[in-house]
């Protein structure tokens, strides 16, 4: 049996009061600083800091709030040599994460939130991703139908490709990422997993983040944690790695990290690095 490559695993370090699995946990600096040393002891390669909540039906919030939320928490980790990637919809917050050393933006509209975005990102000629996105928080639920979600996304992302190629954003350093949940149902998070090569244009990077959401949750008991859905996540990580995704954004990087190690030892009879 053939083995891909294995997935980088970034960490989520959410500095909201309302993020859906871990809101109000890391809203301070140093629970910040210390949660992403921690993530990184684990295996993380990177940290993945958002300062505004995506869960369905949030609210925005304003780019100076979310500046004051996430530039402490980013010049602290690039201070002490963690690579940081930042998660914001906000062209002029990307680009103040940029100056504070973080190396990654990503975009969970894909540029459309704010037209200034992609410009920005050809600029700073660095890695970005590029998420498939239909509305904000408090409105994407209700655009979540599809006649084939498929094609549909795939044509979505080739859009966004096109947009970004269009503003000089350099083909190489484009990461693409389905968008499980955002406007979509459980039944399309499923479809795309399962066909992802036929949902993602081809020659580009992947990121898949399925970390504790909604869809997982619906294996399990009524009632339960979000925190229990952490072996599910690491589980479909597993079966993300078999079809070749790129990078993995989670919650619990141990978990994700244990499972593979399993995976990789599996296939390579041992662990060889």
């Amino acid at each position: 049996m053939s083995l891909h490559r294995r997935p980088e695993v970034w960490g989520v370090l959410n500095v909201t009061p309302d993020s859906f699995s871990d809101g109000g946990d890391y809203f301070a600096l140093d629970r910040a600083v210390t949660r992403a040393h921690d993530m990184m002891s684990q295996g993380a390669s990177v940290i993945d800091v958002g300062g505004e909540s995506t869960r369905p039906g949030a609210s925005r919030v304003d780019v100076e709030s979310e500046q004051a939320r996430v530039l402490p928490v980013i010049t602290e980790l690039t201070t002490q040599g963690i690579p940081v990637s930042i998660d914001t919809m906000w062209a002029d917050t990307a680009l103040k994460a940029r100056a504070a050393g973080a190396t990654i933006i990503n975009d969970v509209s894909g540029g459309m939130a704010d037209e200034k975005m992609l410009p920005m990102m050809a600029l700073e000629d660095c890695n970005v991703v590029l998420m498939h996105w239909r509305a904000h928080s408090q409105e994407m639920d209700s655009v979540a139908v599809y006649d084939d979600v498929v094609n549909e996304v795939r044509e979505a992302l080739a859009q966004r490709v096109a947009a970004a190629l269009a503003a000089g954003i350099a083909a190489e350093n484009i990461i693409l990422d389905p968008g499980l949940g955002f406007a979509k149902t459980s039944q399309h998070n499923w479809e795309l997993l399962a066909q992802l090569e036929e949902a993602i244009p081809a020659g580009y990077r992947v990121l898949v983040g399925a970390s504790r959401k909604r869809f997982l949750g619906e294996l399990l008991p009524e009632g339960h944690g979000v925190q229990e859905r952490d072996a599910s996540t690491a589980h479909l990580g597993v079966l993300l790695a078999e079809k070749g995704v790129g990078v993995l954004r989670v919650h619990n990087v141990a978990a994700q990290t244990h499972a593979l190690d399993v995976w990789q030892a599996f296939h390579q009879g041992g662990l060889r690095g």
